[in-house]
């Protein structure tokens, strides 16, 4: 099976991620607004009719904030967990009932011609998540918020084949910035966001040549840089003598616009 993957936007300005097939696809959140994620999937020729589902990883705005315009006027189910819809409900918004499913932590359902599973992640919200997405042999990981990464999210980070994985700030630059300290302490706490140091360090010690793609989320607008986030990942990596084979991509997903459109599982891509 062939999977198509793009970012429509990440980053603290709003994430929204489109993850297909040959037949239809989905939404991983919806933090940018709703005419946006329809214009964009018109840009890369993907109609919104084919959008089975969107999912949710919490509450933030910067992953919702498009939510509930988009559901509504395109009568699309959202999952996520109980407690994620609990926080999102409240404050009341108009969400129909007949659009939200529930569902559980770390046991699969199937959506769009995916196997799914939710797990979670260290983030200040009421829960967070990640999301394992299978399709036949491919498996797709999507992980944007997390102050560490646990035991538990590890295990799926090393399955991917396609990684999403946030890389947010520079350490330097954020100790150095003009962020007020109360903002600094809480972006590198371990409820906060990864840095580049850790991604870079993780991947090292655990990239394998099954994973063929490496897509770097949620970039600091202050505190980081594409340029600087590959520069730390590839000097990581070739400290540890860590050479990527001629099928390993490692890509920056832009801020405010899609980025080029990932295949999986197409021998000539």
């Amino acid at each position: 099976m062939k999977i198509n993957f793009c970012s429509l936007s990440s980053g603290s300005s709003g994430n929204c991620y489109y993850l297909g097939n040959e037949f239809h696809g989905i939404l991983i959140d919806a933090g940018i607004s709703a005419s946006s994620i329809r214009r964009f999937l018109k840009n890369i020729d993907i109609s919104m009719q084919t959008i089975m589902g969107v999912l949710i990883t919490h509450n933030h705005s910067d992953h919702i904030r498009g939510l509930e315009v988009l559901i509504r006027k395109n009568h699309l189910p959202a999952f996520t967990t109980p407690k994620i819809w609990t926080s999102i409900l409240s404050p009341r918004r108009d969400i129909s009932t007949d659009c939200i499913r529930e569902i559980p932590m770390q046991h699969k359902f199937h959506l769009a011609g995916f196997d799914i599973e939710a797990f979670p992640v260290s983030h200040d919200a009421p829960e967070t998540i990640g999301f394992h997405i299978c399709a036949g042999d491919k498996k797709i990981t999507i992980v944007t918020d997390l102050g560490h990464i646990c035991e538990t999210a590890a295990h799926y980070i090393k399955e991917a084949n396609l990684l999403v994985i946030e890389s947010n700030y520079d350490d330097e630059m954020l100790i150095n910035g003009d962020y007020p300290n109360y903002l600094k302490a809480r972006i590198k706490s371990d409820h906060g966001h990864l840095g580049n140091h850790q991604t870079s360090a993780f991947l090292a010690n655990n990239i394998t040549d099954s994973m063929s793609h490496i897509c770097l989320a949620h970039l600091s607008k202050n505190n980081n840089s594409p340029e600087l986030v590959l520069q730390t990942i590839h000097r990581t990596l070739t400290e540890k003598g860590i050479v990527l084979n001629g099928n390993q991509r490692i890509s920056v997903l832009n801020r405010y616009e899609p980025t080029e459109m990932i295949r999986i599982g197409d021998e000539s891509n």
